[in-house]
């Protein structure tokens, strides 16, 4: 170990006796700890926010679906089976989906009408794996309808009530005319989205083409492939082995802004906390000039005895180096423990402070998920060292550039 090393490790220790210096040390490196634990934790619970949300999206809206050009399918039975042959295709379910007014005892509203067979539609989509009240039953000679939790409360409906839903229809002049079926609830399910539980409703398939009119024609049919980071090439592949009149949609072509959006907002809260990292560093700068000011005397003696200049900047600059490097480890350490623990944290300051951040009835996800990412603690590690060294630089420098003629005549 070398003898810059062993003066820079003794003026660190040192610095703790001496007050103000003391004090000025205590905050850069306090500041240095909350920057990097800060940046941690909140990238963690981003990415843990960010996967919850894209789960639960890519759960109701199925890895992609295949539509005519009048976005309607003839024939899809015949179609669904030359899609199943695909190698690269899991599963596959008809749907027909469009817009219509539901209407109770008490109320009225709109919502989205989604036609299924049940049977294949639990194959592609995971929005009625939740059945909260009633049973997963749709049967056409019944008319029965499954609706989401929220729409039940708004529409003050409960399993066994009637509903009617009302639909435009075009009759056989072309002119829009309303079309309405009575349909009686036999379950209630919980999506995990607000959006699907507040307006969502399925009928079966066949009770969907009555109110639609649509004759024997479907909306399109939903995909489920084996990896759905290949959904773009696998649906293009299905499209072009139907022919002509056909197109598909992707899960990403679905929700490109969404992602678009999600990616962003970690962006640039990470740009926003790196600031607050940079802010901490070069608060180095400052407290590193103090020690450089109170240490004058020991610099002068040291060069008396012979240290040259390169020396004299290497003890400074090893003494900044230490003190980020101690800040950094700290930080670090505690941003990775409160990333791990932090539902159990969210959880005690809103027992104490009587406050939900996250209301049910407001966000889609009601808790802190958490994921840590090696990449971006790596980051953060190698961005603020490098922080560090920059600003550990120029008080070493300084140091070295002390006049000890002018130093020793004023002592």
């Amino acid at each position: 170990m070398s003898v810059e090393f062993n003066i820079s490790n003794q003026y660190l220790r040192s610095n703790r006796k001496k007050g103000f210096v003391s004090f000025i040390s205590g905050v850069s490196m306090i500041g240095l700890i909350l920057a990097v634990m800060s940046l941690i934790t909140v990238l963690s619970v981003m990415n843990g926010f960010h996967e919850e949300l894209t789960n639960r999206i890519l759960n109701t809206i199925s890895h992609s679906y295949i539509t005519g050009s009048d976005d309607t399918l003839e024939n899809w039975d015949d179609l669904q089976k030359k899609i199943n042959t695909q190698d690269r295709v899991i599963a596959s379910s008809p749907y027909v989906e469009d817009f219509a007014l539901m209407t109770s005892k008490t109320a009225t509203q709109g919502v989205s009408v989604r036609g299924i067979l049940i049977n294949q539609e639990s194959s592609t989509s995971a929005l009625l794996d939740d059945i909260k009240y009633g049973s997963l039953n749709l049967e056409e000679d019944e008319s029965s309808a499954l609706i989401g939790v929220g729409l039940a409360t708004l529409m003050g409906t409960g399993v066994g009530d009637q509903i009617t839903l009302i639909a435009p229809a075009r009759n056989t002049l072309g002119a829009l005319v309303p079309q309405s079926q009575t349909f009686t609830i036999s379950g209630i399910f919980n999506a995990g989205l607000n959006d699907y539980n507040n307006g969502l409703a399925f009928i079966h398939l066949y009770d969907a083409q009555d109110l639609f009119t649509l004759g024997n024609k479907i909306s399109g049919i939903r995909l489920k492939v084996e990896n759905l980071f290949d959904a773009n090439e696998i649906t293009k592949d299905v499209v072009d082995s139907l022919g002509n009149g056909y197109y598909g949609v992707d899960w990403m072509q679905q929700q490109k802004h969404f992602i678009r959006a999600l990616n962003l907002e970690k962006q640039m809260i990470a740009i926003i906390l790196s600031l607050i990292i940079a802010v901490a560093a070069f608060n180095i700068v400052s407290m590193m000039v103090m020690v450089v000011t109170d240490k004058k005397s020991d610099i002068a003696i040291l060069r008396t005895l012979g240290m040259t200049p390169k020396r004299i900047v290497k003890i400074f600059y090893y003494q900044g180096i230490s003190i980020g490097l101690i800040g950094i480890s700290i930080g670090t350490i505690l941003g990775l423990l409160l990333a791990m623990n932090i539902e159990s944290v969210i959880s005690g300051i809103e027992s104490i402070i009587g406050f939900q951040f996250f209301p049910k009835d407001v966000f889609y996800i009601n808790r802190f998920p958490s994921k840590i990412l090696a990449s971006d603690v790596i980051s953060i590690i190698l961005g603020s060292f490098i922080l560090v060294i920059i600003a550990a630089i120029y008080p070493a420098k300084r140091a070295g550039k002390i006049n000890i003629s002018e130093v020793l005549r004023h002592e």
